[in-house]
């Protein structure tokens, strides 16, 4: 349990900054808005460009550790966005919950956490399974929710208007030239190297400052308590059960692998969601909630699940 609070603490001590300084009117509304931008157009791409250009041949050859924390990715996903399109929601929307239910913490919690607990040799898996969610999930989201806002123009003209709206997105340009600069070997300068290392790094601090100034300006509905609870189950439960049984039953992966997939698919709510919704100005009390909650309930679920894998 020691292990799972030195990674959650510090993630809750970022919300609470945020709310705060929401509370005591230190940044007002608009602050909110501004650094969400800063992480959309400027950090997070860099983190992801910095990760994607670190990918090598044998980390992408891990097909069954790469299939199993997939399936489990897409059990989650699937479920939350059928229950919100079931609740009314519409697709873009009902895409933010899916994406709340598989993105795990894997970046900001993940890696420190198996280094914590399985060493050095879990590194690549970490590393895989961040690729995964922070740049292959994020970016199938961000394609349905284009696909769904830009509905109405005809086939021809919603798919040119999704290519348009896709190629200029930066959380889709970084992560793609940073996979070319990685599969292709190609070294990338040392300034470079740190550039986006000390830009992407503030991505996550920013994202979770963000969830604490919207929660000091939102009022809590009751109407949302319910689906709070849905996702973080989906998150905490179905996600790390399915991953299990794929690299268990299903896919011949080694045991340091398989050990390390079921524990980071089994982290609470990452913040990309929450940055996601204010992007596109969908709904995001739901999706704010339900990560704060997640954090909350892993600090047991994950203590237990660590117990079990050592």
């Amino acid at each position: 349990m020691q292990a799972v609070l030195n990674a959650v603490l510090p993630i809750f001590a970022l919300i609470l900054a945020g709310f705060l300084s929401g509370r005591t009117a230190l940044f007002g509304p608009a602050a909110a808005d501004s650094l969400n931008r800063f992480a959309i157009y400027l950090a997070l791409p860099a983190l992801m460009f910095g990760a994607m250009a670190k990918i090598t041949p044998d980390q992408v050859a891990q097909v069954g550790f790469a299939a199993a924390f997939a399936g489990g990715i897409a059990a989650a996903f699937a479920a939350a966005f059928v229950l919100g399109l079931g609740r009314g929601l519409r697709g873009a929307q009902a895409c933010i919950e899916g994406l709340d239910a598989g993105y795990s913490n894997v970046g900001f919690m993940g890696i420190p956490l198996c280094l914590l607990v399985f060493g050095p040799a879990s590194l690549p898996a970490a590393i895989i399974a961040t690729l995964f969610t922070a740049c292959v999930l994020f970016l199938f989201a961000i394609v349905l929710i284009e696909l769904d806002l830009q509905k109405g123009a005809g086939r021809a003209g919603t798919a040119r208007k999704v290519v348009l709206a896709l190629v200029r997105n930066p959380l889709l340009i970084a992560p793609l030239a940073g996979l070319a600069v990685g599969l292709a070997g190609i070294p990338v300068p040392g300034p470079v190297e740190r550039f986006a290392a000390l830009l992407g790094g503030a991505a996550s601090p920013c994202a979770l400052v963000c969830i604490g100034l919207f929660l000091a300006q939102e009022r809590v509905v009751l109407a949302d308590v319910r689906p709070m609870a849905v996702l973080v189950g989906l998150k905490l439960v179905l996600q790390p059960a399915m991953t299990a049984f794929l690299v268990y039953q299903v896919f011949a992966v080694p045991d340091l692998w398989a050990r390390a997939a079921v524990l980071l698919s089994a982290l609470p709510i990452g913040s990309g969601p929450f940055t996601l919704a204010k992007l596109y100005g969908l709904e995001a009390g739901v999706t704010s909630g339900a990560i704060l909650i997640s954090h909350l309930v892993s600090v047991v679920t994950v203590s237990l699940l660590v117990a079990w894998l050592v």
